[in-house]
């Protein structure tokens, strides 16, 4: 499919250097990871499950839900049958696969945050730049999405943090009126966190939140 020439191998490799960068910015990672890591710290258990094992869960997440993106991404590539050996052409080949890429961010992306790069472009970019800048450019879009995604995240968070901090509170308050104060309280509340966790099958439910909230 890559013609025979440096430049189609040199391409391929710097698309493929790229492509770490891509998947934590403008797909699903950032707000899964984040989601998962606070659930993770609000149980209490610092260590388990891994990192390694918590980024893989998000990033396989995250190439679920962005399936989609690719699969019409992968069929305009199809359609045009690019060869692939020529700068023209891999330039077309990006542009086709930005359509469904930018259809997807901003379905994603809050107004605000979009309108706020688009209206800064003047002050920080100069008249000259900002007259050809669009609410489409790659360049608006992805912060504007990567920030609309790490604000969902926390506000996520912050309502699955609030009923493991109603353990810690309780248990701490019964260990002080029955004169435990020598007991730590993360000792006898990560029991009954993970208990109520596994109980209302919190791995399920929390993975099919975050999948669902991209439909």
């Amino acid at each position: 499919m890559i013609g025979d020439n440096s430049f189609g191998i040199i391409a391929l490799l710097l698309t493929t250097a790229f492509l770490p960068m891509l998947a934590v910015t403008v797909t699903a990672f950032a707000k899964i990871a984040v989601v998962i890591f606070i659930v993770r710290n609000a149980l209490g258990i610092q260590q388990l499950p891994p990192n390694i094992i918590l980024y893989a869960l998000s990033l396989i997440l995250a190439v679920y839900v962005a399936m989609p993106v690719l699969q019409q991404g992968y069929g305009e590539l199809e359609a045009r049958n690019f060869e692939f050996g020529s700068f023209e052409e891999w330039r077309d080949a990006g542009q086709a696969m930005a359509v469904p890429l930018k259809a997807f961010l901003v379905k994603h992306t809050d107004p605000e945050q979009l309108a706020f790069f688009r209206n800064s472009t003047t002050t920080i970019w100069g008249e000259k730049y900002a007259a050809g800048a669009s609410e489409t450019d790659f360049t608006m879009l992805v912060p504007s999405f990567l920030l609309s995604e790490l604000t969902r995240a926390f506000e996520i968070g912050f309502l699955l943090y609030l009923p493991f901090v109603a353990i810690d509170l309780i248990v701490t308050t019964v260990l002080v009126a029955l004169g435990m104060m020598m007991v730590p309280p993360t000792t006898i509340s990560i029991p009954f966190k993970l208990m109520l966790f596994v109980f209302l099958d919190g791995w399920t439910k929390l993975v099919q939140g975050l999948i669902l909230s991209y439909a």
